[in-house]
């Protein structure tokens, strides 16, 4: 990724604070891209269709990404040529492009789940993928200089920038989805979805813009808005389906920095009946980074890896975006054949 001038003690601090130890980047060392946007998710893709014991072909395709090199066409029409031409996929198919930043391929997901449970399609693929590197890296980055500005450096449009590259970090991951469980291997019924924009209620908070390529993220708004709109998202998602979160085995929440931790902690909490033993939540967050809109698509995959899945289990997926805040949760239950 290179070094960017006065950059060096905000590394240190923005890497202590935020617990990632290991993050991974499509370029070499010379900052030549190994993958682009789509190769990444094309390749999540075929990953996914080759380790499914599922025997019907999708005939849905969404994907969702924070960033990629063309505005149009979408990104899913992209991975569909490439998945094709490698004979995956290779026959028409409906698609869905999503735009965003962290709950693009969430929205991808619900769409997919949507496009199935309507009996529209038998079987659908969702994708989330993000090439972070290539607009973060030194040979690319130009973040607007107005650290003198600024007597608290947090508040400079610098900071904004530069501390991203110390979080973010490249990845993909996708979803099969079917109409029914598999026979001969453990599957994850989707019980509901919930996708809820607060837009109207806070302030812009992170953004990229396309002219120059310049990711920024504004972390007093963020730390203003985040978890009291989340909070309302988990109650609100609650409510409308009856539900007690002390249902749940296992929370997964997509979290950008274990800065958060103890406030992402009394959020759950909050929504347990003991509020001293609350259900846990699980995260690869130290190991891969944020890998931003493959985050949940990553980390059900790292989970499912790691545990034994229990008949009845229930797993709640919460994807927070800073963008404007969007929040999407996703109640899962196991199934055994």
């Amino acid at each position: 990724m290179g070094n960017i001038p006065g950059e060096k003690e905000v590394m240190r601090q923005v890497l202590r604070m935020n617990g990632i130890v290991g993050r991974h980047y499509a370029q070499d060392t010379h900052q030549t891209p190994t993958h682009d946007v789509y190769e990444l998710g094309t390749l999540a893709a075929m990953h996914c269709l080759d380790s499914s014991p599922l025997q019907v072909s999708p005939s849905y395709l969404a994907a969702g990404t924070t960033h990629c090199p063309l505005s149009g066409p979408g990104l899913s029409s992209i991975i569909h040529r490439r998945l094709a031409d490698r004979d995956y996929l290779n026959r028409p198919a409906e698609i869905s492009s999503h735009s965003g930043i962290c709950t693009s391929s969430s929205a991808a997901f619900v769409g997919a789940v949507r496009a199935v449970k309507s009996g529209d399609h038998d079987a659908a693929l969702c994708l989330g993928t993000e090439h972070a590197s290539e607009i973060l890296k030194s040979t690319r980055i130009r973040p607007t200089d107005d650290r003198d500005d600024h007597v608290d450096l947090r508040t400079s449009q610098w900071f904004m920038s530069v501390f991203l590259r110390f979080m973010l970090s490249d990845g993909a991951g996708a979803f099969l989805l079917q109409n029914q469980p598999s026979a001969t291997a453990a599957s994850l019924q989707v019980n509901w979805t919930h996708s809820v924009s607060f837009a109207h209620a806070a302030p812009l908070c992170m953004k990229l813009e396309n002219e120059t390529g310049l990711l920024t993220q504004d972390v007093k708004i963020l730390s203003r808005y985040m978890f009291e709109l989340g909070g309302r998202a988990f109650s609100q998602s609650l409510q409308q389906h009856g539900e007690s979160l002390d249902e749940y085995a296992m929370i997964l929440p997509h979290m950008s920095s274990f800065f958060f931790r103890r406030k992402m902690e009394r959020v759950i909490a909050s929504h347990c009946a003991n509020t001293s033993a609350p259900v846990p939540y699980w995260t690869n967050l130290a190991d891969v980074g944020n890998t931003g809109a493959a985050s949940i698509y990553v980390m059900l995959d790292h989970y499912l890896r790691s545990k034994t899945l229990r008949a009845g289990e229930r797993l709640l997926l919460f994807i927070p975006e800073s963008g404007q805040f969007n929040f999407v949760l996703v109640s899962l239950t196991v199934v055994l054949p």
